[in-house]
Protein backbone atom coordinates (compact mmCIF):
# COMPACT_ATOMS: atom_id res chain seq x y z
CA UNK A 1 0.00 0.00 0.00
CA UNK A 2 1.47 3.60 -1.00
CA UNK A 3 2.62 6.23 1.26
CA UNK A 4 0.37 8.84 2.15
CA UNK A 5 1.39 12.12 0.47
CA UNK A 6 1.82 15.13 2.59
CA UNK A 7 1.36 18.48 1.23
CA UNK A 8 4.82 18.89 1.64
CA UNK A 9 5.19 16.18 -0.51
CA UNK A 10 3.18 18.07 -3.59
CA UNK A 11 4.97 19.63 -5.81
CA UNK A 12 4.69 23.67 -5.65
CA UNK A 13 2.07 25.76 -7.25
CA UNK A 14 3.33 27.26 -10.99
CA UNK A 15 3.39 31.05 -10.06
CA UNK A 16 0.99 33.19 -12.11
CA UNK A 17 2.65 34.79 -15.45
CA UNK A 18 3.83 38.40 -14.11
CA UNK A 19 1.70 41.08 -15.24
CA UNK A 20 3.57 43.67 -17.69
CA UNK A 21 4.18 46.58 -15.97
CA UNK A 22 1.83 49.62 -16.59
CA UNK A 23 3.79 52.53 -18.03
CA UNK A 24 5.06 54.68 -16.13
CA UNK A 25 3.55 57.83 -15.71
CA UNK A 26 5.29 61.32 -17.62
CA UNK A 27 6.98 63.05 -15.34
CA UNK A 28 6.23 67.24 -14.51
CA UNK A 29 8.37 68.82 -16.39
CA UNK A 30 9.95 72.28 -16.28
CA UNK A 31 8.60 74.94 -18.73
CA UNK A 32 11.99 74.94 -20.25
CA UNK A 33 12.37 71.11 -20.61
CA UNK A 34 8.67 71.37 -21.75
CA UNK A 35 9.45 73.77 -24.20
CA UNK A 36 12.71 71.77 -25.23
CA UNK A 37 10.58 68.73 -25.60
CA UNK A 38 7.57 70.38 -27.87
CA UNK A 39 10.16 71.91 -29.87
CA UNK A 40 11.47 68.52 -31.22
CA UNK A 41 8.09 67.24 -31.76
CA UNK A 42 6.26 69.94 -33.44
CA UNK A 43 9.09 72.43 -34.62
CA UNK A 44 6.21 74.30 -36.90
CA UNK A 45 5.14 75.82 -33.81
CA UNK A 46 7.45 75.77 -31.41
CA UNK A 47 10.51 75.98 -32.56
CA UNK A 48 13.01 78.56 -31.60
CA UNK A 49 11.83 82.18 -32.02
CA UNK A 50 8.48 80.82 -33.63
CA UNK A 51 5.30 82.49 -32.37
CA UNK A 52 1.86 81.29 -34.23
CA UNK A 53 -1.25 81.74 -32.61
CA UNK A 54 -2.88 78.09 -31.94
CA UNK A 55 -5.79 76.30 -32.41
CA UNK A 56 -7.94 76.21 -29.66
CA UNK A 57 -8.12 73.53 -26.90
CA UNK A 58 -4.13 72.82 -28.71
CA UNK A 59 -3.47 70.79 -25.47
CA UNK A 60 -5.91 68.10 -26.47
CA UNK A 61 -4.07 67.78 -29.73
CA UNK A 62 -0.57 67.24 -27.73
CA UNK A 63 -1.84 64.77 -25.29
CA UNK A 64 -2.86 62.73 -28.40
CA UNK A 65 -0.22 63.06 -30.72
CA UNK A 66 2.40 62.02 -28.01
CA UNK A 67 0.82 60.30 -25.63
CA UNK A 68 2.26 59.99 -21.94
CA UNK A 69 5.12 62.50 -22.53
CA UNK A 70 3.47 65.35 -21.40
CA UNK A 71 1.48 65.71 -17.86
CA UNK A 72 -1.32 67.78 -17.84
CA UNK A 73 0.38 70.21 -15.27
CA UNK A 74 3.24 70.50 -17.65
CA UNK A 75 1.54 71.78 -20.61
CA UNK A 76 -0.62 73.88 -18.81
CA UNK A 77 2.35 76.04 -17.08
CA UNK A 78 4.08 76.00 -20.82
CA UNK A 79 1.55 77.26 -22.79
CA UNK A 80 0.03 79.78 -20.49
CA UNK A 81 3.67 81.32 -20.67
CA UNK A 82 4.17 80.71 -24.08
CA UNK A 83 0.79 82.15 -24.93
CA UNK A 84 0.93 85.02 -22.69
CA UNK A 85 4.46 86.19 -24.08
CA UNK A 86 4.60 89.44 -25.68
CA UNK A 87 5.74 87.43 -28.73
CA UNK A 88 2.66 85.41 -29.07
CA UNK A 89 0.81 88.63 -28.25
CA UNK A 90 1.73 90.24 -30.92
CA UNK A 91 1.11 87.41 -33.61
CA UNK A 92 -2.30 87.45 -32.54
CA UNK A 93 -2.83 91.08 -33.47
CA UNK A 94 -1.46 90.18 -36.91
CA UNK A 95 -2.45 87.09 -37.69
CA UNK A 96 -5.78 86.25 -39.40
CA UNK A 97 -6.30 82.56 -38.21
CA UNK A 98 -5.21 80.26 -35.72
CA UNK A 99 -2.29 77.13 -36.55
CA UNK A 100 -2.27 73.66 -35.74
CA UNK A 101 0.89 71.45 -34.41
CA UNK A 102 2.31 71.23 -37.97
CA UNK A 103 1.22 75.16 -38.52
CA UNK A 104 -1.60 74.64 -41.00
CA UNK A 105 -4.66 76.85 -40.88
CA UNK A 106 -6.85 75.67 -38.42
CA UNK A 107 -9.46 78.52 -37.90
CA UNK A 108 -10.02 81.64 -38.41
CA UNK A 109 -8.83 84.13 -35.31
CA UNK A 110 -11.52 86.15 -33.83
CA UNK A 111 -11.75 89.77 -33.77
CA UNK A 112 -12.12 89.82 -29.92
CA UNK A 113 -8.89 87.32 -29.55
CA UNK A 114 -7.21 89.78 -31.34
CA UNK A 115 -8.46 92.99 -29.98
CA UNK A 116 -7.82 91.59 -26.48
CA UNK A 117 -4.30 90.91 -27.44
CA UNK A 118 -3.88 94.31 -28.89
CA UNK A 119 -4.80 95.66 -25.75
CA UNK A 120 -2.55 93.25 -23.10
CA UNK A 121 0.12 94.76 -24.82
CA UNK A 122 -0.77 98.12 -24.45
CA UNK A 123 -1.16 97.92 -21.01
CA UNK A 124 2.57 96.22 -20.87
CA UNK A 125 4.04 99.42 -22.56
CA UNK A 126 2.24 101.96 -20.17
CA UNK A 127 3.12 99.96 -17.17
CA UNK A 128 7.03 99.73 -18.49
CA UNK A 129 6.72 103.51 -19.21
CA UNK A 130 4.86 104.14 -15.61
CA UNK A 131 8.12 102.06 -13.85
CA UNK A 132 10.38 103.44 -15.99
CA UNK A 133 9.40 106.98 -15.32
CA UNK A 134 9.33 106.34 -11.84
CA UNK A 135 12.91 104.50 -12.25
CA UNK A 136 14.48 107.74 -13.57
CA UNK A 137 12.68 109.71 -10.86
CA UNK A 138 14.02 107.85 -8.50
CA UNK A 139 17.56 107.87 -9.86
CA UNK A 140 17.39 111.70 -10.00
CA UNK A 141 16.29 111.95 -6.29
CA UNK A 142 19.36 109.81 -5.20
CA UNK A 143 21.61 111.83 -7.34
CA UNK A 144 20.34 115.29 -6.24
CA UNK A 145 20.54 114.00 -2.33
CA UNK A 146 23.58 112.78 -2.95
CA UNK A 147 25.13 116.05 -4.64
CA UNK A 148 23.42 118.14 -1.31
CA UNK A 149 25.65 116.09 0.90
CA UNK A 150 28.24 115.94 -1.01
CA UNK A 151 28.25 119.82 -0.92
CA UNK A 152 27.12 119.99 2.55
CA UNK A 153 30.60 117.90 3.50
CA UNK A 154 32.30 120.29 1.43
CA UNK A 155 31.17 123.35 3.22
CA UNK A 156 31.57 121.69 6.12
CA UNK A 157 35.68 121.00 5.10
CA UNK A 158 35.82 124.50 3.65
CA UNK A 159 34.54 125.77 7.32
CA UNK A 160 37.02 122.93 8.84
CA UNK A 161 40.46 124.61 7.14
CA UNK A 162 39.62 127.74 7.63
CA UNK A 163 39.14 127.42 11.33
CA UNK A 164 42.16 125.51 11.38
CA UNK A 165 44.20 127.99 10.12
CA UNK A 166 42.57 130.86 12.27
CA UNK A 167 42.90 128.59 15.42
CA UNK A 168 45.93 129.05 17.96
CA UNK A 169 44.92 126.18 19.66
CA UNK A 170 46.80 122.93 19.70
CA UNK A 171 46.57 119.71 17.29
CA UNK A 172 44.95 117.89 19.95
CA UNK A 173 42.19 120.78 21.75
CA UNK A 174 41.84 121.60 18.24
CA UNK A 175 40.42 118.30 16.94
CA UNK A 176 38.32 117.88 21.14
CA UNK A 177 36.60 121.29 19.82
CA UNK A 178 35.94 120.14 16.48
CA UNK A 179 34.54 116.51 17.32
CA UNK A 180 37.27 114.96 15.12
CA UNK A 181 39.69 111.91 15.68
CA UNK A 182 43.60 113.11 15.30
CA UNK A 183 44.19 110.85 12.88
CA UNK A 184 41.74 111.74 10.84
CA UNK A 185 42.69 115.84 10.51
CA UNK A 186 45.77 115.70 8.31
CA UNK A 187 43.20 113.91 5.41
CA UNK A 188 40.28 116.45 6.14
CA UNK A 189 42.45 119.57 5.57
CA UNK A 190 44.55 118.53 2.39
CA UNK A 191 40.80 117.27 0.61
CA UNK A 192 39.73 120.74 1.97
CA UNK A 193 42.96 122.48 0.03
CA UNK A 194 42.30 120.35 -2.94
CA UNK A 195 38.82 121.57 -3.20
CA UNK A 196 40.01 125.39 -2.54
CA UNK A 197 42.20 125.54 -5.24
CA UNK A 198 40.29 123.76 -7.44
CA UNK A 199 37.17 126.52 -6.94
CA UNK A 200 39.94 129.23 -7.49
CA UNK A 201 40.77 127.54 -10.56
CA UNK A 202 37.80 127.72 -11.55
CA UNK A 203 36.65 130.99 -10.71
CA UNK A 204 39.63 132.31 -12.50
CA UNK A 205 39.15 130.58 -15.00
CA UNK A 206 35.69 132.28 -15.35
CA UNK A 207 36.44 135.34 -14.72
CA UNK A 208 38.92 134.94 -17.78
CA UNK A 209 36.41 133.64 -20.17
CA UNK A 210 34.31 137.22 -19.31
CA UNK A 211 37.00 138.74 -19.94
CA UNK A 212 37.21 137.50 -23.15
CA UNK A 213 35.05 139.60 -26.10
CA UNK A 214 31.48 138.59 -26.60
CA UNK A 215 30.12 136.51 -28.97
CA UNK A 216 29.79 138.00 -32.17
CA UNK A 217 32.54 140.45 -31.80
CA UNK A 218 36.10 141.04 -32.69
CA UNK A 219 39.25 142.22 -30.62
CA UNK A 220 40.43 145.56 -32.45
CA UNK A 221 43.74 145.82 -33.38
CA UNK A 222 45.90 148.21 -34.04
CA UNK A 223 44.44 150.57 -36.87
CA UNK A 224 46.05 150.01 -40.00
CA UNK A 225 47.03 153.14 -42.30
CA UNK A 226 45.60 153.25 -45.36
CA UNK A 227 48.78 152.70 -48.19
CA UNK A 228 50.20 155.97 -49.03
CA UNK A 229 52.78 157.50 -52.05
CA UNK A 230 55.66 157.71 -51.16
CA UNK A 231 56.85 160.97 -49.88
CA UNK A 232 58.77 162.38 -52.69
CA UNK A 233 59.88 165.32 -51.34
Amino acid sequence: MPDTLTPADLPAPVADAPVAAAAAPAANLSPAACAAALAERFPAVFGPGVALPLKLRIQADIQQRAPGVFTRKSLSAFLHRHTTSNAYLKALTKAAQRVDLDGRGAGELADEHRQAAAAELERRRALHLQRRGEQIAAERHAQRQSAEAEGRARAERAALLRAHEASTLTRRNFCALKGIAEEALDALLAQARQERAATLQASRAAGAEAGNDGPGRTRKGPRERPNEPPNER
